[in-house]
């Protein structure tokens, strides 16, 4: 497909310098970045799903399991052998 774009004099120089500077024409850097910035588009779209998908779970036995295994595994993985999660402090700090 064919396109045609009026630029602004800076967004045009933009895409001078940067083809000069990467020895491309400012056809296929133009479509570089459009390519860029829709593959980041919908890189964000599918983590806002996934994300989304997580707390619209309604497992909440297997939300709880995995809070406590993220717990434990945190205390046991410390240098030191003071709980980052004791139990004496559950409901009060975390």
């Amino acid at each position: 497909m064919t396109l045609t774009l009026d630029l602004s004099p800076e967004l045009e120089q933009y895409l001078l310098r940067e083809a000069k500077l990467h020895g491309l024409s400012i056809e296929v850097v133009a479509l570089q970045f459009l390519t860029d910035s829709i593959l980041l588009k919908q890189k964000q779209s599918d983590a806002v799903n996934l994300l989304q998908s997580w707390i619209e779970d309604e497992d909440v036995e297997e939300q709880h399991e995995t809070g406590q295994y993220l717990i434990q595994a945190l205390d046991n993985d410390r240098l030191s052998e003071r709980k980052l999660f004791p139990l004496e402090m559950k409901g009060v700090t975390w």
